[in-house]
């Protein structure tokens, strides 16, 4: 049997902890005379039940363990759960609490890591909502027009290697010998390592044989401070590596400088035709794609657009942040 832990970074999680651990034992098999390490739950000091929850687990469970992470971003919660019990393990998986996971799952990535002699395993994600806002959301980051054809947003049929992935599974050697998550990412920490992965060329496999179910933010304003963390993260990754945006991320990038001009228009009206084209595109298509969509969800089947342009303009906005601050701490 192949030696692993599963790690999963958390903090004030109480509506969904219990779930997901429920969810582990039966596939994992857990038994309370258990005692190796299994299970892995890093909490970021929660304090709306999540730590008592875990703590009522790894108290009947000895293969289930609380470890607390003074860090609280996920890059440190992964860094510490391996440098503690990672030590006879050969792989880590990665599990999130805002997921969901087929039957199998696990014993999935363990079967496609030996089949494609990969060093990570990374996974697509299925994006479903269970109220008519997150279905929005969800259809807009489904489609070209929100994640403008990333490998790992979209339903596959075949497998391939890939340059990042959502994280599922990793070799310890590997993720040891690259450095670990860079904690001093708050977002985009994955894309990060998958960089330096594959600059010290470690092999990264997209399987096509699980996936994940994501549940998206349920509201605009958060999907705004998501997006906002993923370009910052971005900007940072791109500093740090001196890389150039891929082309898909060009168009996004140039949307918080367009708003710039737009709002300059009172001087120069044709400042405003950029922005103002690029969000009667967004909007129109999103009626579009609406359009096609069941009609269940009612009148928030047109705001498709509109969700895949808050996406946009704050991704870029956090990326144009993020690289502003960084000029000025030069």
């Amino acid at each position: 049997m192949l030696d692993y832990i599963v790690i999963i970074p958390c903090y004030n999680e109480q509506p969904y902890i219990a779930t997901l651990i429920d969810y582990l034992i039966d596939d994992l098999a857990i038994r309370v005379i258990d005692e190796e390490p299994l299970l892995i739950i890093v909490d970021g000091g929660s304090f709306d039940g999540t730590q008592e929850i875990i703590k009522s687990y790894s108290s009947k469970y000895a293969s289930v363990r609380y470890l607390y992470n003074p860090g609280k971003l996920q890059s440190c919660a992964m860094n510490l759960a391996v440098n503690t019990y990672a030590a006879k393990a050969k792989y880590l998986i990665r599990l999130d609490v805002h997921a969901d996971y087929p039957a199998g799952y696990i014993s999935t990535l363990l079967q496609e890591v030996q089949d494609n002699n990969a060093d990570s395993v990374v996974v697509s994600m299925d994006t479903q909502a269970k109220n008519s806002m997150q279905a929005v959301i969800a259809t807009a980051q489904n489609s070209v027009l929100g994640n403008g054809g990333s490998g790992h947003r979209n339903n596959l049929t075949v497998g391939g290697w890939i340059d990042h992935g959502h994280h599922a599974l990793m070799a310890v050697e590997a993720f040891r010998k690259v450095g670990g998550y860079d904690e001093s990412f708050s977002h985009n920490e994955d894309a990060e390592l998958d960089h330096r992965l594959i600059m010290a060329e470690y092999k990264i496999w997209l399987t096509a044989k699980t996936n994940i179910i994501y549940y998206p933010r349920e509201t605009l304003l958060t999907l705004f401070k998501q997006y906002k963390g993923y370009g910052g993260g971005r900007s940072k990754n791109i500093i740090k590596h001196k890389v150039m945006p891929k082309f898909r991320q060009l168009i996004p990038i140039s949307i918080f400088p367009l708003f710039i001009c737009f709002l300059f228009a009172l001087f120069w009206w044709p400042l405003a035709i950029p922005f103002s084209v690029w969000l009667l595109l967004s909007i129109s298509i999103g009626v579009f794609i609406g359009y096609k969509t069941p009609e269940m969800y009612g009148f928030y089947r047109y705001m498709i657009g509109l969700a895949a342009a808050t996406m946009h303009f704050s991704w870029s906005f956090g990326f144009c942040y993020g690289c502003v601050t960084w000029l000025f701490k030069k």
